[in-house]
């Protein structure tokens, strides 16, 4: 039997490596609560993304609602997003108190269609949480103009863009905030772990004041908080892991290319072009299937047989799920291009220690 080929595979450092971080740890038996290597990596982090501010969260969904109930937004209010994306960006609009409106997606790029977003603005609309997907930046010019013009918060959910810039700025830096997922699925990860990037001062405090329960010191509890604290395990995986982050971009890359040279230009089979003034991070190699010899589950199934373990990114549309589907929670309108990709898409494997040889064979699957 041939081994299985996942769609993705973690980034980690040596063992060796991780261990000399976390050593320090045995003797200070300081594990969580803020501590040397939480703040070692914060600060590496608001280095490196060159943002002001970046408050450190155990996972991506809970840095999304905190930041969103951080913006003292109007309580019922209705915030822009889109369909398409994980259902974590919608579980955490709809977990703050607020109703997501779904626009429609772009087909270039996937992300969210900026020509349909002012049709949807009423006078409930708080905001917009567009999506980067796949590593594509959202058009982030028009997005700044329709938010001023109404007076919108903008929240972006950069999960897939960790180390990417857009002429020369790290997307940690638009609107008036963005999170970043370092899931273990993620280009980076520190194992699970999140991230809040923004530039004004006033939100340091509460979201500090969110992931703590509130803590100001031992005595005094100044805010009704949760529990989201990063540990020192995951800050110092991210330490770590950001040593590597440039070169294990470098090496996606090499297996993206080579997957384009293998799949570009055959009939049915539609690639996505890669954005101008995008320095890409090769998290991501979507597939559309559209008129193509075999329909999208055809091929999953067929690489499934195979051991090659594909995913279908993203499908079913938030819209369509169970928990939504009839609920009053969203408002509902036509989202047809998003329907239309999400029935016919499919992520290959991606991963920095890929194989030529397995992209070889993915594709001759594929092909023949």
């Amino acid at each position: 039997m041939k081994k299985t080929i996942n769609v993705t595979q973690s980034s980690i450092p040596t063992y060796k490596e991780y261990c000399k971080e976390i050593k320090e740890l045995w003797k200070t038996h300081w594990l969580t609560n803020m501590g040397v290597k939480h703040k070692q990596f914060q600060k590496e982090l608001e280095k490196f993304c060159k943002v002001p501010h970046i408050v450190l969260y155990t996972n991506g969904h809970l840095a999304l609602e905190s930041i969103i109930t951080a913006m003292n937004l109007k309580k019922g209010g209705e915030i822009i997003t889109t369909p398409f994306t994980f259902v974590s960006t919608t579980h955490a609009i709809v977990r703050t108190g607020f109703k997501p409106v779904f626009c429609d997606i772009n087909d270039n790029d996937y992300t969210i269609d900026v020509t349909k977003i002012e049709k949807l603005i009423t006078k409930k609309t708080v905001a917009i949480v567009p999506v980067h997907v796949y590593g594509n930046i959202c058009n982030i010019e028009e997005i700044n103009k329709i938010a001023k013009k109404y007076k919108l918060k903008v929240i972006y959910d950069a999960a897939h863009t960790f180390g990417e810039t857009y002429k020369g700025i790290s997307p940690a830096n638009f609107g008036d905030a963005s999170i970043f997922s370092f899931h273990a699925t993620k280009v980076f990860n520190t194992i699970e772990g999140g991230a809040i990037c923004f530039s004004d001062d006033k939100f340091v405090q509460i979201l500090n004041d969110m992931k703590n329960f509130g803590f100001r010191d031992s005595e005094n509890v100044a805010y009704i908080g949760g529990n989201a604290k990063m540990s020192e395990f995951q800050a110092a995986m991210g330490i770590c892991n950001l040593r590597h982050i440039k070169q294990e971009i470098q090496k996606r890359k090499k297996v993206f290319e080579y997957y384009k040279k293998k799949l570009s230009d055959i009939k049915g089979i539609k690639l996505c072009n890669e954005q101008k003034n995008v320095k890409h991070n090769y998290g991501y190699f979507p597939v559309v299937f559209d008129n193509y010899k075999y329909r999208r589950d055809e091929i999953f199934e067929k690489l499934k047989k195979q051991n090659v373990i594909a995913r279908k990114y993203f499908y079913p549309l938030i819209s369509d799920f169970e928990c939504y589907k009839n609920a009053s929670t969203i408002k509902k309108h036509k989202t047809p291009v998003a329907k239309y990709i999400s029935e016919r898409i499919l992520t290959l494997p991606i991963y920095s220690n890929l194989s030529i040889k397995d992209v070889d064979r993915i594709c001759d699957i594929i092909l023949k």
